[in-house]
């Protein structure tokens, strides 16, 4: 009777194998990464997020709240009255305000007795938490927006430091998204249609 005598090879096709499974790994890992960093970068460019702070908004956003603005909006439309936007204060370029635009190139401005006139027509604004009780007419100029808060007498905006520079604006505000019982599209509540 024969005795074989068996040796164990490992195949090398194994080894290959298990190689060829980890650098298909790896290269999953580095495109998903890579192809995260793409749309974090494409997300960043098209939008920001905010957190509104302070209560110059109310009762429209509150303190605390999360924004999404959109930072392309003006670069194939225009503000229109009625939109919250997103800025550089003017006075001072680090700090980011978010107001709603009033007035656009060419409008008179005028509040009088607690309501606001653009070129003459009185605005309904049911969504301001107080009539205004400050007086004032201004004319706002080429390349510039005039903004209020909703929160009119809390509020530092147009009335005290003037207007905002088309190229001050970083975008429309579009969407709170935090905390969720509040999560929404932000409406433009008025389309005042006041030629100058």
């Amino acid at each position: 009777m024969e005795h074989f005598r068996t040796e164990a090879f490992p195949d090398p096709f194994e080894t290959v194998d298990e190689r060829s499974g980890f650098v298909r790994f790896l290269i999953d890992v580095i495109e998903t990464l890579v192809l995260s960093l793409v749309l974090f970068l494409a997300i960043n460019a098209i939008s920001a997020r905010i957190r509104v702070d302070g209560y110059s908004m109310e009762p429209t956003l509150h303190t605390g709240e999360f924004v999404i603005v959109n930072r392309i909006a003006y670069t194939f439309g225009e503000a229109e009255r009625g939109d919250i936007i997103v800025f550089h204060y003017p006075r001072n370029p680090e700090q980011e305000y978010i107001k709603r635009v009033i007035g656009l190139p060419g409008d008179e401005i005028e509040v009088t007795n607690g309501q606001v006139f653009v070129n003459g027509q009185l605005l309904e604004e049911t969504y301001i938490k107080a009539a205004p009780a400050y007086q004032g007419s201004w004319t706002v100029p080429a390349g510039s927006v005039f903004v209020f808060g909703d929160n009119r007498n809390n509020s530092s905006d147009s009335h005290n430091w003037g207007e905002v520079p088309f190229d001050k604006i970083i975008g429309k505000a579009v969407f709170v998204y935090w905390p969720p019982t509040e999560w929404g599209v932000i409406e433009k509540p008025f389309d005042a249609k006041a030629a100058p």
